[in-house]
């Protein structure tokens, strides 16, 4: 299986690029102008020149993080395609898989008249908004609105409130779809390389949401950096991976082949051995 970094997560074209093959694998080479397009929209949208919106101006959920669970996601797909596991999913269910991760950050875009503030504010509510923009924007691939409720269904998943498993798929492609976007999302941002150092980011990220929602100060999940350093190995011990194993169907075993080391449960290891690290150092300038 490919490490989680093989793919050049800086650039688009890299990643398409990526994308093309794998459909290519499953024969599915009708599917590049869909993925062209798909592709040179999201750009456009994080780069401020989609019609109406600004540039999504985050620094922790910027592009490459959209970037890198798109090749996640990919390598999941491949994955799953090769272990023969049913149902098989068409290739209008991996067209609706890339939609789906490429869309699931976009409620961070804001309106052209948005002025106040970055995306960060809508940091509790963007998995609603992504779907409002989803609903908005897909018709025009010819999306039908069975197939828009699907891509929707997985990116509410996305949240951390959402249980998929008291979710309602229209389908169990569906549900597969939701439990790979779900899982790419996690593991494509946690192996990042520069995971840790960008905490911070994601704290400040954190920090205007609660502003913006005037949350009370007792209600916050984190008042400082070192609180979420220190609730960062909890988080990913206690709630993510058991997502990944049982709500999340474990589809990471896709990521390896049987009997070998996952590399991106790797990474995410030694990134939380960092932080642990990092706790350690902190504690000892006490």
């Amino acid at each position: 299986m490919a490490p989680p970094h093989d793919i050049d997560t800086k650039s688009p074209a890299a990643v398409v690029a990526a994308a093309k093959k794998a459909f290519a694998l499953i024969s599915a080479q009708s599917s590049s102008p869909l993925l062209d397009r798909l592709f040179a929209d999201v750009t456009d949208m994080f780069n401020g020149k989609y019609p109406g919106y600004l540039c999504i101006d985050m620094h922790y959920h910027d592009y490459e993080h959209t970037l890198q669970a798109t090749v996640c996601l990919i390598h999941l797909l491949e994955g799953r395609q090769r272990s023969g596991d049913q149902p098989v999913l068409t290739a209008r269910d991996w067209e609706l898989a890339i939609i789906a991760v490429l869309l699931h950050d976009t409620g961070y875009l804001k309106h052209a008249d948005d002025r106040d503030g970055t995306g960060a504010k809508y940091t509790l509510i963007h998995e609603s908004r992504s779907c409002d923009f989803a609903r908005q924007y897909l018709p025009g691939l010819g999306v039908k609105s069975s197939e828009i409720e699907d891509v929707c269904a997985a990116i509410s998943c996305t949240g951390p409130q959402s249980k998929i498993s008291q979710t309602i798929f229209s389908r169990e492609g569906a549900r597969i779809i939701t439990h790979i976007l779900v899982t790419a999302d996690y593991l494509g941002q946690m192996s990042a390389p520069d995971y840790v150092e960008e905490l911070p980011i994601l704290f400040g990220e954190f920090e205007e949401a609660f502003d913006f929602e005037h949350v009370p100060q007792v209600k916050r999940s984190y008042h400082e950096i070192g609180e979420l350093l220190e609730k960062t190995p909890r988080f990913w011990e206690n709630y993510v991976r058991p997502l990944l194993d049982i709500e999340a169907g474990g589809v990471h075993r896709y990521l390896t082949t049987t009997g070998q080391p996952n590399p991106y449960l790797q990474a995410v290891e030694a990134n939380i051995s960092e932080v642990r690290r990092l706790l350690r150092e902190r504690a000892g300038q006490k």
